[in-house]
């Protein structure tokens, strides 16, 4: 059985034209008492799944105002960036990043034009990224995530065939039939659920179509449980260890049915994984190393 873990960088994309009438006081389109300004995606609506930060422009007459909102129940780290630009200038320069903590909103750049009397174009790219980079994770025993007295792990640390990406180099693969119960390892908060998902492949696009529970912990790092067949809690829950959470599966980029499990920290936008202890049964599990070193973190999968 061999398994990838889904890929975690969302990014929305917006794309304006600043039109420069003739009266000097509608120096931007859209002229006062016209119509709004194009709205980012999510802007007027609940930020769809896997994107819960969501941006928002706002015309303030003499430029617009960019600004970001978390909605997740967790810090989230965001880059905002200007994808194509002309005559336009930000203040502050982009690109830049900040860290959101839960429900916070935040201006994060201000857009003029460079003169006035020309058409401003620009569009706007931001991403996002759960958990907070100055998060210091607690050396933490977790518990197996499932109760099961035989435990058989099909690929561990650094497996080659998919663990071989900071994301992904210290995740643990258990096989278990499709249906059995997945518990909290550790308690913590639902950050994210992403469900709905069926079937299972090897082809790049099946990364992103795992189903997945991703739980933060007091101490900032986060525990993945992914290729789930359902979830049965939902984002801003509080678990405590040994909750169920959902059930495995065999979703996304997997060949059999398992569960891919993972702690991983915010590096800097992109998510390394980190090694953790966990006891069984039987006591402290050994985890076998089939590689080098791990790579660094935002190094991907071959």
């Amino acid at each position: 059985m061999k398994a990838g873990a889904p890929r975690r960088v969302a990014t929305a994309l917006v794309a304006l034209a600043l039109a420069a009438p003739v009266e000097a006081a509608s120096r931007f389109w859209p002229a006062p008492g016209t119509k709004e300004p194009p709205a980012a995606p999510g802007a007027s609506q609940p930020a769809p799944t896997g994107e819960a930060v969501r941006l928002q422009l706002s015309d303030r007459g003499s430029h617009y105002e960019v600004a970001v909102r978390n909605h997740a129940p967790g810090p989230m780290q965001v880059r905002l960036a200007l994808a194509r630009a002309s005559n336009l200038r930000a203040v502050p320069a982009l690109p830049l990043e900040a860290v959101l903590p839960p429900g916070a909103q935040r201006v994060l750049a201000r857009l003029y034009p460079l003169d006035p009397r020309q058409e401003a174009r620009f569009d706007l790219d931001l991403r996002q990224l759960p958990g907070d980079p100055r998060a210091r994770p607690a050396d933490i025993e977790y518990r197996l995530p499932f109760d099961h007295q035989q435990v058989r792990v099909d690929q561990a640390f650094g497996g080659r065939f998919s663990h071989a990406d900071a994301e992904n180099h210290y995740a643990v693969d258990f096989a278990m039939p499709e249906g059995t119960p997945v518990l909290a390892a550790r308690g913590g908060t639902v950050l994210q659920v992403q469900a709905g998902f069926r079937g299972n492949g090897q082809d790049r696009a099946d990364l992103q179509r795992a189903n997945y529970v991703r739980l933060l912990h007091d101490d900032g790092s986060m525990a993945l449980y992914a290729h789930l067949q359902a979830a049965s809690v939902t984002t801003g829950e509080r678990v405590r260890q040994g909750q169920r959470i959902g059930l495995s599966g065999n979703t996304g980029f997997s060949t059999a049915p398992h569960l891919h499990f993972a702690v991983q920290v915010n590096a800097g936008m992109a998510l390394r994984a980190i090694p953790f202890r966990m006891a069984g049964p039987q006591g402290e599990l050994q985890f076998a190393r089939e590689d080098a070193p791990a790579p660094p973190a935002g190094a991907g999968l071959p």
